[in-house]
């Protein structure tokens, strides 16, 4: 008897929106090799995309994403595999942050160790309130190094340390009071949420989306005079934009006409 092999990863898109949706439901979601590969090369696709505006990413089943797969990991059993594991693991987040289009996280459960680590890397999040998250690994006497930089990006110290070092969970409103995501939502309007921000921000003017997310995180690192100093030099490049001319044209003739 033949068994359909289904994608570990889902592709849709619904206008200027793509929806990358995380398949491995029997397994929490958990980042395996192949998982994270066809994440890779997703995002890889889409950031060469033109056409998609922001990005989704969800998941099905009761997880969001319960981090690395544990299994695999353990039958894989050598440094140098690790090593190349949490490297890809580390690309592939650091990939999010490099796309021009903001990727929003959709949590409709549990996300825990590297799976916060991706709701962390997501430049925004909202999440079903009955969602939960934790970077857990210490409770296996491994200490979630990688899930460590994103969160640290996201909420305070003392908060992110005390997370780290007790493996407790949060709800989602607790990740709302720590900045973790941007909202929590009752579960069956959490699609609609979702959809409704990257509509939102689709519809904004793509010489604006273009350089706005590049633009935030580069300037996060740098000396408060280098930051003003890079952003007024993005602000004048952008105000030079042919499509940012017609639109500032547009606001003052229907002020103009208004008045």
């Amino acid at each position: 008897m033949n068994q359909t092999v289904k994608p570990l990863l889902d592709l849709s898109t619904d206008g200027q929106i793509a929806t990358l949706t995380l398949n491995r439901p029997d397994k929490f979601n958990a980042l395996s090799q192949e998982l994270l590969q066809e994440l890779q090369t997703a995002l890889t696709d889409i950031r060469n995309d033109p056409s998609v505006a922001a990005v989704i990413l969800a998941a099905r089943g009761r997880a969001f994403c319960a981090g690395h797969d544990l299994k695999q990991m353990r039958a894989n059993h050598s440094e140098n595999y690790y090593q190349s594991l949490f490297s890809q693991c580390s690309q592939m987040m650091q990939t999010i942050r490099q796309l021009p289009q903001p990727v929003i996280a959709s949590v409709q459960g549990l996300a825990t160790a590297a799976g916060c680590q991706l709701v962390a890397t997501c430049d925004l999040a909202i999440a079903a309130n009955t969602a939960k998250f934790a970077v857990s690994g210490i409770n296996l006497g491994l200490f979630c190094s990688t899930p460590s930089v994103a969160l640290s990006r996201n909420i305070n110290n003392k908060r992110a340390l005390e997370m780290l070092l007790t493996g407790d969970f949060i709800d989602a409103d607790t990740a709302v009071e720590y900045g973790l995501i941007n909202h929590s939502v009752e579960p069956e309007e959490l699609e609609q949420h979702t959809n409704s921000l990257a509509q939102r921000i689709a519809s904004k003017p793509a010489s604006a989306r273009r350089v706005g997310k590049s633009m935030f995180y580069t300037q996060l690192p740098k000396p408060l005079d280098d930051a003003y100093n890079y952003a007024a030099e993005v602000m004048a490049n952008n105000m030079m934009d042919a499509e940012t001319v017609e639109a500032v044209d547009n606001f003052l003739n229907k002020k103009h006409t208004r008045t």
